[in-house]
């Protein structure tokens, strides 16, 4: 990103980067065509994106009270790297034993992107990240909740081409959960498609 000189201070001044380029082909694409396939005439009822959440569990790698500090360096690092943002350190409200997660312990680090930030994620998400998953066939189409968000689990951090696995201590997976605004699946679906999301096609039977 380029800086220029604040004409007062002296200090480094950060100019705007280009406008997510998802963002701009939703507002001028996609959205009217939404709106014509569903009969939402009225741009403010349409469905838009309005948050991604991306998750990963580390309860599992509990030992006693307290994580590895491998394990909790590498979780936090991978986030912030692949997100651009920094992440929070979620405590479980409860204990689940099935899932090894201990009432009051640290359990799973979270990011909640909005606005360029989560436009920016999911270019890189569709983009760069889907096609490197080993032996892909496409995302689950059924994967919406009634309000049209919609999950998604990577096995690995290294679908992403900003880790570099070989300072990785381990290998984890994550959770991306999607949410949407004014939406059904159906609706939420139209717009991934045309966003370029690669849902798995159903094979015709012979």
């Amino acid at each position: 990103m380029a800086k220029d000189k604040d004409n007062k201070g002296g200090a480094a001044v950060a100019e705007p980067g280009p406008p997510p380029r998802l963002r701009e082909r939703f507002k001028s694409e996609i959205s009217p065509k939404l709106g014509e396939a569903f009969g939402k005439k009225n741009p403010m009822s349409r469905p838009k994106l309005d948050k991604i959440v991306v998750n990963i569990n580390m309860g599992r790698h509990l030992e006693g009270t307290k994580l590895p500090a491998n394990v909790k360096e590498t979780v936090l690092s991978s986030l912030k790297t692949i997100t651009g943002q920094r992440p929070v350190v979620i405590k479980a409200k409860r204990s689940v034993s099935n899932f090894k997660v201990r009432e009051g312990y640290e359990t799973s680090a979270m990011v909640t992107l909005r606005q360029d930030r989560m436009w920016h994620f999911l270019d890189r998400l569709i983009n760069l990240a889907m096609p490197r998953i080993k032996d892909f066939r496409g995302m689950n189409e059924k994967a919406f909740d009634k309000g049209g968000s919609y999950s998604l689990g990577l096995t690995e951090q290294g679908v992403f081409p900003e880790i570099d696995m070989a300072k990785a201590t381990f290998t984890h997976g994550m959770h991306v959960n999607l949410v949407f605004k004014n939406s059904d699946p159906k609706m939420s679906r139209f717009v991934l498609e045309e966003l370029g999301f690669p849902f798995r096609r159903e094979e015709k039977k012979k």
